[in-house]
């Protein structure tokens, strides 16, 4: 957390570059933008693609912070003290989750300022919660893997430009059905659209439908996944 706090590149990107993207959207772009949800503001139709960015572009900085503990020998370090040999990973994932946790409270802050409103209760707000935190525990670990496998620092934060990226091909921004053909197909079949889809619907009061079982299926399957590959090569690099 002292990286963190300490690095003000960290908090440009994961912080400031957010709330940027949210000015530009709402401020310059937002006004030629029909998304087909009556009189709301567009603020309270593409903040859920927004908060998805803030947690992409944080977890890129996990992957740098692991891979240069890894280049630095501090890990040979560790491995020498009576502590678990997964510690290590443990520690940057859950310093992820409340770094990622923080920005995403001062975008939503932002989002205040600007207009957003919410009718959702505290049940809503705690299930938005949630499913930020598995999407973050998600997208962390699946950085632990090239932080660990990665030949340069470029290459361990490299993974993270398609995330954050594949937001903007999905219903963040735009409504699916204003796409052509291929390009609606891929949207609607990824999973950032169904994960927006249900945080939106919390967000609104309006029931979530299947959109939240095909969110929770990506999500934990991504965790699962990216968890034992993370944990297998830990333990051949241990070796």
């Amino acid at each position: 957390m002292r990286h963190v706090t300490r690095s003000l590149d960290t908090i440009m990107t994961t912080v400031i570059t957010p709330v940027a993207m949210m000015l530009l959207f709402v401020y310059v772009l937002g006004g030629a933008i029909r998304t087909g949800q009556g009189t709301g503001s567009y603020i309270d139709y593409m903040l859920p693609g927004i908060l998805l960015i803030t947690i992409a572009s944080g977890t890129a900085y996990t992957a740098f912070r692991l891979f240069a503990d890894i280049r630095s020998g501090i890990v040979e370090r560790f491995a020498a003290m009576p502590i678990a040999r997964s510690a290590m990973l443990w520690a940057h994932v859950l310093t992820s989750l409340v770094a990622n946790l923080l920005s995403l409270v001062v975008g939503v802050a932002v989002a205040l300022l600007m207009g957003f409103r919410s009718p959702a209760g505290p049940g809503a707000w705690l299930a938005v919660a949630a499913i930020l935190a598995l999407f973050t525990l998600a997208l962390t670990w699946l950085a632990v893997i090239p932080a660990m496998t990665a030949h340069s620092v470029d290459g361990a934060s490299a993974f993270s430009y398609p995330l954050i990226f594949l937001p903007f091909i999905s219903s963040a921004f735009v409504p699916t059905a204003t796409m052509p053909g291929p390009v609606r197909w891929f949207a609607e079949n990824q999973p950032v659209t169904p994960i927006v889809d249900t945080i939106r619907n919390l967000f609104s009061g309006a029931p979530v439908g299947h959109a939240i079982w095909s969110a929770l299926g990506w999500m934990t399957g991504l965790l699962v996944l990216a968890l034992a590959a993370a944990t297998l090569i830990h333990r051949h690099r241990s070796r």
